[in-house]
């Protein structure tokens, strides 16, 4: 990428580097509730709140945008963005299908250390589970479902993946923030990693799979914009293959 005129290289770098940070930071206000959808993004609180300028917090909204975090609305700024019901249910069984699809592939060539890389995850999920600490727990979450996701050897559908993982942050935060449903997704996770382990592409397509589609359900239990519940978010336990 050139540099802006009249702008130096380091200052050009050091600019895109602020961006990337507070990029991260106006994410995870998105994620963690913050920043309500369909509210406006104050510029000019966030930049005294970060301690920044106006011009790298524009910067990180605009990523952000192309990231499906924000809505950018001419004239009128940055909003953060609010999926309908249909839109989530549409992404999150989509979601679902390139998960399951991936860890088919994965099953096919997972070597020993990969498992076990996967399990160390699982353990440190299981401990702040235990303590009901969604806060830890959802980054390593994250991490877990990403492995997975790069493992399985196509960076195609692995990018798909990521890209509806990020429109659907403030969803999957909420359901994992209720009840004891900490310690129920990472069950689902064990026996992701047991079909994995097994090498069995089908078990863990239905493992993968059942996993999404369950988190759609305690997604919308958890209450969703517009406390309608849509009748095909109701998930039939045989679509899941259990």
């Amino acid at each position: 990428m050139k540099e802006p005129e009249g702008v130096s290289a380091i200052d050009f770098l050091r600019t895109r580097s602020l961006a990337n940070v507070v990029q991260a930071e106006i994410e995870r206000m998105i994620i963690e509730g913050e920043l309500k959808p369909n509210e406006r993004v104050n510029e000019n609180a966030l930049s005294q709140r970060l301690g920044v300028s106006r011009g790298p917090i524009r910067e990180a909204c605009s990523a952000l945008g192309a990231m499906g975090l924000i809505e950018i609305i001419p004239n009128r700024g940055f909003f953060i963005r609010a999926l309908s019901n249909d839109e989530a249910l549409d992404l999150s069984k989509a979601r679902a299908a390139i998960f399951g699809s991936l860890a088919m592939m994965l099953a096919e060539t997972v070597t020993d250390e990969t498992i076990a890389m996967l399990r160390g995850l699982l353990e440190k999920m299981e401990a702040f589970a235990d303590v009901g600490d969604v806060h830890e727990y959802y980054p390593i979450n994250l991490e877990f479902h990403r492995q997975i996701s790069q493992a399985a050897g196509n960076q195609r559908l692995a990018s798909l993946y990521q890209s509806f993982v990020r429109e659907l942050h403030i969803q999957r935060y909420r359901a994992l923030s209720t009840g004891d449903t900490l310690h129920v997704s990472n069950k689902e996770h064990r026996a992701l990693v047991d079909a994995l382990e097994a090498r069995d592409p089908l078990v863990s397509l239905v493992a993968a799979r059942g996993h999404i589609l369950n988190g759609i359900k305690r997604t919308w239990e958890a209450g969703q914009p517009g406390d309608s519940v849509p009748a095909k978010a109701k998930i039939d336990p045989r679509s899941v293959g259990r």
